[in-house]
């Protein structure tokens, strides 16, 4: 699914200009029915027959955990796959006449859903696959003895964290590399690794083994639980590059231009400047960190919430740079003269080019 809707966009850029704004609406009609109906075939060849078994196993997985707020929230995800398996069913099994303004409609009625198992099918499959049951953990003695040594470790700069995840009881699990006299174990920690209360709850001699023999992960979350699939984002609102405002600055006679290149740069609104959207990345990283719930989240969220803090007083300053610079009514003095490369006359196409010099092609021999 993702490279068909990466081929899509790839089509979709043909019939925009520059700026992203559609200027062939029917090119960019046929790329979508193109996409859809790929997706549909794709959808009832490969995947039809078992969306119903998956959505019943990873239901059954959901009956198996401790009641939670997740689990009421992955049970709702489920009946909304339930529901949209049951709208592709119904337009794989009474296609529209090809062509027709229906079949048009059916494909915008049906792609949503086809967006929805395409996001949030692998959620289905991770809580199906929940049957694994892990090994018993370390007794008391053996986890006080290895959080121990993790903690001496960590305090050395000798404990490498290498992936994490929760568990289906909300614990976060985190695995990592111990390291002591160039020795490195495998070890899995229970909490937070850099707030107080973690613990070492699994040793390992391999990865495999601590996949095999630690609790199996569940779907992690989202940011926004309202934002939009990656298969169905909506139009990006049309920009000027950055790299297009330099050009124009380089390429000015007088201070008025400049000073357009630059508002255009921190103007905000439905077209917003780099500059602006830059902070609107800054301010959504910041918003990911600090949902992390973790200590070191929390601290890189505050970083990035006062860089953001930042670049929005430096954008009033690059406005009020851009505004007193085109009040200056200036241009560019005469002796800043351009340099223009001298080009050489190329010769026409009848005449004939010139002969090369002889080649010597006597070679002595040395007997």
């Amino acid at each position: 699914m993702a490279v068909l809707v990466q081929r899509a966009e790839t089509d979709l850029d043909a019939t925009r200009d520059r700026y992203g704004r559609t200027i062939h609406p029917q090119q960019a009609a046929a790329v979508l029915t193109r996409r859809t109906t790929t997706a549909l075939d794709t959808y009832a060849a490969g995947f039809a027959q078992y969306a119903e078994p998956l959505l019943d196993a990873a239901r059954g997985a959901l009956a198996t955990m401790t009641p939670a707020r997740h689990v009421t929230a992955w049970r709702d995800l489920l009946d909304v796959l339930a529901a949209s398996h049951s709208h592709i069913a119904r337009a794989l099994g009474e296609p529209a006449v090809r062509g027709s303004a229906a079949e048009r409609e059916q494909h915008a009625a049906v792609w949503p859903h086809l967006a929805l198992w395409a996001e949030y099918g692998s959620v289905a499959a991770d809580l199906a696959d929940q049957h694994h049951q892990p090994r018993p953990e370390m007794t008391a003695e053996e986890r006080q003895l290895w959080t121990g040594r993790a903690r001496a470790a960590r305090s050395r700069g000798e404990l490498d964290l290498s992936e994490s995840w929760y568990a289906s009881d909300g614990r976060l699990i985190t695995w990592a590399y111990l390291v002591e006299d160039d020795t490195s174990t495998i070890v899995a920690l229970a909490g937070d690794p850099d707030a107080p209360g973690w613990e070492v709850i699994g040793r390992f001699d391999t990865e495999m083994e601590a996949v095999q023999e630690l609790p199996p992960a569940v779907p992690p979350g989202v940011l926004r639980p309202n934002a939009s699939s990656r298969y169905s984002r909506p139009e990006a609102a049309p920009e000027r590059p950055l790299q297009e405002l330099l050009r124009e600055v380089v390429e000015a006679r007088t201070a008025s231009e400049v000073s357009e290149a630059l508002v255009s740069a921190a103007q905000t609104g439905y077209q917003s400047g780099p500059i602006v959207r830059l902070r609107e990345l800054l301010e959504t990283a910041a918003e990911f960190s600090l949902a992390l719930d973790t200590v070191q989240g929390q601290r890189i969220g505050g970083r990035l919430s006062a860089l953001s803090q930042q670049l929005k007083a430096l954008t009033y300053e690059v406005i009020d740079a851009a505004e007193d610079l085109g009040a200056t009514v200036a241009v560019l003095p005469p002796h800043r003269a351009p340099v223009l490369p001298r080009i050489r006359p190329r010769p026409a196409v009848e005449t004939t080019p010139p002969v090369p010099p002889p080649r010597n092609t006597s070679v002595t021999r040395r007997q």
